[in-house]
């Protein structure tokens, strides 16, 4: 069984970085040295691993890699704090007027 790993870096300029990969210590040494010059992060070094979390299934890996994204700035640090509860809470509401 092949684990694929959802992340989440945080930026010497105080932004987050959410991403996917299947080898986070390859992954992470590669954002770390600018491997990719073109990318978010290179200019933003040097980085932060502040969560991840493990999948068996790269497809629900990918999907919650783009849902982390979607997430407002404090429901992505709820998350890095480990404050589930809390997670409900900081979701987007719509009321009707």
């Amino acid at each position: 069984m092949k684990l694929s790993y959802v992340y989440i870096l945080k930026c010497s300029d105080d932004s987050y970085y959410t991403g996917v990969t299947s080898n986070l210590a390859s992954r992470m040494f590669k954002h770390n040295s600018g491997f990719h010059p073109d990318s978010y992060t290179f200019n933003k070094r040097p980085l932060e691993l502040v969560f991840y979390c493990e999948f068996t299934d790269i497809n629900l890996a990918i999907e919650k890699e783009k849902q982390i994204k979607k997430w407002s700035r404090f429901k992505k640090e709820a998350l890095i704090r480990g404050d589930f509860d809390g997670l409900v809470n900081l979701a987007k509401k719509k009321f009707d007027k």
